[in-house]
């Protein structure tokens, strides 16, 4: 707010969708200049790497900062290392602290201790050349200068919007915008768009060298991003329901080879596999099969029950999924998800349903199997906990050495994985999404997306080093790992 320095307010989402900003906002004098906000979405949430921080500096209002981000920095273990070494413990417990105190630190080595007003272009080339990760964000200093920034990785989305009314809106997803009329567009990856706090002239500046190729992650189509963003013309709803789609063909020989055939249902993992189950229960007719499309799981609350330790992530789901229907008595249920992770959900919602009577839950999952840790926000860090993994150290050494092909390995040995894992849930069937029907549905070529989860093949050098340290701490454990499985 000019003249009046940086102001805060929470505000709060009704089931309306409707939001309302904190008493303490509403007085006649909030009129900001420039702002940024947090929202919360179902997929997306704050401990999941989205976080909103700031600094207070007593030298001046020029050194308030504040960041809103969707990040992972996949080397943060290095660079807070830099800060300890200078006592600094206190101020960088969490990546979006430590994001900040790198830009306050650069600001005031190269320009705040000589008086000068900080260039961020060149702030921020130099936060982009040591971070290693995912990182979409809106930064604001205390003369109101706001700064959009992705870096050169490129796997978080980040969108623009110039109104027609004359205002310039920045949003994580193109959905933010639907209601609006302007010009949109894509903050490319490894830039900037710097928005002056007097003026409101903005302008955009590449903080990378070019050398890095940028891949948007496959999850954000798959999950993390809203059925209403587009890639490309092309919304994630229509993505995740051509998946689907194909999908059912698979689902549907699989099912017809069943000897006593039963009523089934289609059912979705309730939140995010919707549009996958829609297209798979609309492509299972094609094929003669007759099923009914009906929810039959349904969520009590919708915190996710991905993060958090073994033991929370089991209170969570136990407390989460109820089954709709009492009776499912002569039925097969199909469940449609759009990954299989650890499996502990899975195998949860399974025995939910055979409780209820069904005579048999079979999976369909919109993602080839999940072989690689991910540490770009998605909360899986260690790759023993994959329910691939927890197969794969079961396996004879051959089939072994033929599944580490991944992406490329044979469809005799992923039916083999299929199976087992199957087995391991109380589950009828798996039928995974083969990587090659997913690289043929995804909105842009597959050169265009991080494909990591399924091919091993990290978008970053120090998430590489990582996931081949994991591997080889999990091969050079399996004896002993077998000897306790024997």
């Amino acid at each position: 707010m000019h003249k009046q320095g940086i102001r805060y307010g929470r505000a709060f989402q009704s089931s309306s969708a409707s939001v309302r900003i904190d008493p303490n906002e509403q007085d006649r004098r909030f009129r900001p200049h420039v702002a940024i906000a947090q929202v919360r979405s179902r997929c997306r949430e704050l401990s999941d790497g989205v976080d909103l921080q700031s600094i207070h500096n007593n030298a001046g209002t020029s050194r308030h900062l504040a960041i809103s981000l969707d990040e992972a920095l996949v080397n943060a273990r290095e660079l807070r290392g830099a800060f300890l070494a200078q006592e600094q413990r206190s101020t960088v417990n969490t990546d979006a602290e430590l994001l900040l105190k790198c830009i306050e630190r650069c600001c005031e080595r190269h320009y705040w201790r000589h008086g000068l007003a900080a260039n961020y272009e060149t702030v921020f080339r130099e936060i982009d050349d040591r971070i290693d990760g995912a990182i979409s964000a809106l930064f604001l200093d205390g003369d109101g200068n706001l700064i959009a920034y992705r870096n050169r990785s490129g796997l978080r989305p980040l969108e623009t919007m110039q109104t027609d009314d004359g205002f310039l809106l920045f949003a994580s997803e193109n959905c933010a915008f639907a209601a609006l009329e302007g010009k949109t567009r894509q903050i490319s990856p490894g830039h900037i768009t710097y928005v002056d706090g007097t003026t409101g002239g903005s302008v955009s500046r590449a903080v990378h060298n070019g050398r890095h190729k940028a891949r948007l992650c496959a999850y954000e189509a798959l999950y993390l991003g809203s059925p209403n963003t587009s890639v490309e013309g092309h919304s994630h709803f229509e993505t995740r329901y051509n998946i689907g789609a194909a999908l059912g063909g698979i689902v549907a020989q699989r099912l017809q080879a069943e000897a006593d055939p039963t009523c089934t249902l289609v059912s979705s993992k309730p939140r995010t596999g919707g549009p996958f189950a829609d297209g798979l229960y609309a492509s299972l007719a094609e094929y003669g099969l007759l099923a009914e499309r009906r929810e039959v799981v349904a969520t009590t609350f919708l915190q996710r029950t991905l993060i958090g330790t073994t033991d929370e992530r089991k209170s969570r789901i136990s407390q989460k999924y109820r089954v709709l229907e009492t009776d499912l008595t002569k039925t097969s249920v199909v469940i449609v998800d759009e990954a299989l992770i650890r499996g502990d959900t899975s195998r949860a919602v399974t025995s939910m349903l055979l409780t209820a009577g069904a005579k048999a839950v079979h999976w369909a999952i919109g993602s080839p199997p999940i072989v690689a840790p991910n540490y770009y926000g998605m909360g899986i860090n260690t790759l023993d906990e994959l329910a691939f993994w927890q197969i794969w150290k079961r396996l004879p050494s051959e089939q072994r050495t033929q599944s580490l092909r991944f992406h490329k390995m044979e469809p005799h040995v992923l039916r083999l994985i299929e199976s087992n894992i199957a087995t391991s849930i109380n589950a009828a069937s798996i039928t995974y999404l083969p990587f090659p029907l997913l690289e043929s549905l995804l909105p842009l070529r597959p050169e265009s997306f991080d494909l990591s989860p399924f091919t091993f093949e990290m978008p970053t050098r120090a998430g590489q080093e990582r996931a081949d340290r994991n591997l080889r701490e999990l091969v050079a454990d399996l004896p002993r790992m077998q000897s306790v499985h024997a």
